[in-house]
């Protein structure tokens, strides 16, 4: 995405705790919005203007926002709570995956399948039986099926790798759901809220922020704003762990 100079980023650099600046912000274009046509009534608020026809996100805002999440977030690990990040646009997946795995979190970067929160019990018996088969295949226990058997187990694997991959090491419902896409992945939320796991997300100009009890109002379309987001989040995320060892 072209880059364009936003007033904000025009500025002096202004710093916030955590090391959050406008400035690096409006680099990674987390102040692009959607055309104004796309506007959600309720992103309002967190809006500097319109230029060329698009809605440009307040970053001071953000900033704001992004503060109360990252501390919020990282409060939770402290307390051992589990975050699920879940993050299935295309351009997302391999930073989504990248970073729940150097952090040691489940994700989802493949289709939300129906029930992962709401019908848990079901899921983990899927999950179960996954971990069972990756076992058995590590160890040999599938050495005595014919050669056809065999090639059915590795594409029956592959297709729950896809699956339940990124959440096998979930053994229960997460407490914290981080969404990147509010539209894309509005299923994970409407869980979420079904079993009153808390939502923290980025809010484009074109959905609800209310949904999300931690809304970061950002570009949800741009890599760079992502991978600046995801950035953010494991750098709390390891202090956090990293004060949890600690006191171990």
């Amino acid at each position: 995405m072209r880059f364009i100079s936003s007033p904000m980023a025009e500025t002096k650099s202004k710093k916030t705790s955590l090391n959050l600046k406008t400035e690096e912000m409006a680099q990674a274009g987390l102040h692009f919005g959607h055309k104004s046509s796309k506007i959600h009534p309720k992103m309002k608020p967190y809006l500097y203007g319109v230029r060329n026809g698009v809605h440009i996100i307040d970053l001071e805002k953000t900033a704001e926002k992004l503060k109360e999440a990252l501390s919020f977030m990282k409060e939770a690990v402290a307390d051992g709570k589990i975050i699920l990040i879940v993050g299935t646009k295309i351009q997302a997946k391999a930073l989504v995956k990248q970073t729940a795995e150097e952090c040691g979190l489940p994700y989802i970067t493949e289709r939300w399948l129906g029930g992962t929160l709401t019908n848990f019990e079901t899921i983990k018996k899927r999950i179960d039986y996954f971990k069972d088969l990756e076992r058995k295949k590590k160890e040999g226990g599938l050495e005595n099926y014919t050669k056809k058997e065999r090639i059915k187990f590795d594409e029956e694997l592959k297709n729950l790798e896809i699956k339940f991959g990124g959440i096998k090491i979930l053994d229960k419902v997460p407490d914290i759901v981080f969404v990147l896409d509010m539209q894309k992945d509005d299923l994970a939320i409407k869980e979420a809220k079904a079993k009153d796991v808390k939502v923290v997300a980025l809010a484009d100009t074109n959905v609800d922020p209310t949904l999300a009890d931690y809304p970061i109002p950002a570009n949800d379309d741009a890599m760079l704003s992502a991978k600046y987001i995801l950035e953010k989040v494991k750098e709390v995320i390891k202090i956090a762990q990293s004060k949890v060892k600690k006191e171990k």
